[in-house]
């Protein structure tokens, strides 16, 4: 049986392909408009998604926060300017590679310790860090479903109920 937080992270990943494929649906402009919101557009709120999932995955690889996040915000600043095609290619790659990471693991309950710059120390595991990158892309995806009714227009439906039933169907 596949870990709870494995299945969540399919479902993340299932959840942004489906807000992804929604953007790329409307007019082009859309994507960069500008938008009175908490991220400015809905580029800036889809690469944060992205930089998160990055740096939370180099985290559990070991890797410093501090320097996670560093690298993360470099990416960041390349994909908020690219076409939606691009951002979705560029998350496409690094969710191949994020359920490569998962699926290989000898124990997800690993312990962790995170020194963050901004709230100190923690102690978590993988599992429970998974489970913060996939409450992480819910609450931005809400965003920018907000983001696109003020622009007039709808969004998609991505909750985990609609993933089951559209995993049934496979």
């Amino acid at each position: 049986m596949k870990h709870p937080a494995i299945e969540m992270y399919e479902y993340h990943f299932w959840a942004n392909t489906v807000i992804i494929e929604r953007l790329k649906e409307l007019p082009l402009e859309i994507y960069h408009q500008e938008t009175n919101s908490g991220f400015s557009s809905i580029a800036k709120v889809l690469s944060h998604i992205y930089q998160v999932d990055y740096a939370w995955f180099e985290i559990m690889k070991g890797m410093s926060m501090k320097e996670a996040m560093s690298d993360a915000f470099q990416k960041d600043e390349k994909l908020e300017v690219k076409a939606i095609e691009d951002m979705e290619a560029g998350y496409l790659e690094l969710s191949e590679q994020n359920k490569a990471f998962l699926n290989q693991l000898d124990d997800i309950e690993k312990k962790l310790v995170v020194d963050n710059p901004y709230a100190g120390i923690l102690e978590t595991s993988i599992s429970e860090s998974v489970l913060h990158i996939v409450t992480h892309g819910s609450y931005h995806r809400g965003n920018i479903a907000t983001m696109l009714r003020q622009l007039g227009q709808t969004s998609v439906m991505q909750d985990y109920g609609l993933y089951l039933y559209a995993k049934q169907k496979k």
